[in-house]
């Protein structure tokens, strides 16, 4: 992973692990014995190029240590099946879950690696019935799959996307379940929950969860945080990311510092209603 080997102009992200999981999540490793607050998420949680990522900075503000659990291209997934990951979450004062986007998940049509969710491991008869104009073969990332079915035929995409959001119920309801205390729900995104019955496109993240869909979530979260930022454009854009050249376009594509240190004011609010200080 090229995130591990910083080039010039990189973060070294310290990449650790906790507990059994062989998942690589970001450093440097942070005690588990002392009062902390985890943080279960995807690229934008783990803060790729940013050098201050949003529970950093909620650990400044209050005072509680952050174990950061996100993981680039996560889906709910990586999830479910690390039992380790989830004792570190059961251990802590809260968890904050971040809302990921619904592509990343194994379900009737398609599956997807159990460690790295984008990765795509093959269409099931189902999809490639569905879809016998389309090669499978082709494809190594979920999004870019989805596009082209999408591209394809839009009513044949919206009954896999209409599997995907209802695999993304089943599965954020089972992970918020498995939390003894209700966690904070995160939204982090450059636009609003969609309304329900619109057709999504397999672009925006997180990708086909709507309005109603959280709505359905909410109950198994002890509140709900929704932080609505750009992402980087224009000349100043990146001022503050840290990245090789050649990998510009995709900082452009993540938050960057302000809209970290936006959702780490709104995230530190919402914990103060649930935590006491530290002593």
């Amino acid at each position: 992973m090229a995130y591990s080997f910083p080039g010039e102009g990189a973060l070294d992200y310290f990449p650790c692990r906790y507990g059994t999981s062989r998942l690589l999540f970001r450093g440097p490793r942070r005690s588990v014995e002392r009062p902390y607050v985890a943080y279960l998420g995807g690229t934008e949680t783990y803060g790729k190029y940013v050098p201050h990522p949003f529970p950093d900075l909620v650990e400044d503000e209050i005072g509680y240590g952050s174990v950061n659990l996100g993981c680039i291209n996560a889906g709910l997934d990586v999830f479910l099946a690390e039992d380790s990951v989830l004792d570190i979450a059961r251990g802590a004062e809260a968890v904050v879950v971040q809302v990921l986007g619904a592509l990343n998940l194994t379900n009737r049509y398609y599956l997807v690696h159990p460690r790295r969710n984008d990765r795509f491991i093959g269409a099931t008869p189902l999809l490639k019935s569905l879809f016998r104009d389309v090669d499978f073969t082709e494809f190594s990332f979920t999004r870019h799959m989805l596009r082209t079915l999408q591209t394809t035929s839009l009513d044949r995409f919206e009954v896999v996307a209409q599997e995907l959001r209802a695999v993304w119920l089943r599965r954020m309801t089972a992970l918020l379940g498995r939390l003894p205390q209700r966690p904070v729900l995160l939204w982090m995104a450059e636009h609003k929950p969609a309304a329900p019955g619109l057709r999504a496109a397999a672009a925006r993240d997180p990708i086909l969860v709507d309005a109603d869909m959280l709505a359905t979530v909410q109950p198994g979260a002890c509140c709900y945080v929704e932080v609505v930022n750009p992402q980087n454009s224009g000349a100043t854009g990146l001022d503050g990311m840290a990245f090789p050249p050649l990998e510009a376009p995709a900082a452009a594509a993540l938050p960057g510092p302000q809209t970290h240190r936006d959702v780490a004011r709104a995230v530190a609010q919402a914990l103060d209603g649930v935590l006491s200080r530290p002593s």
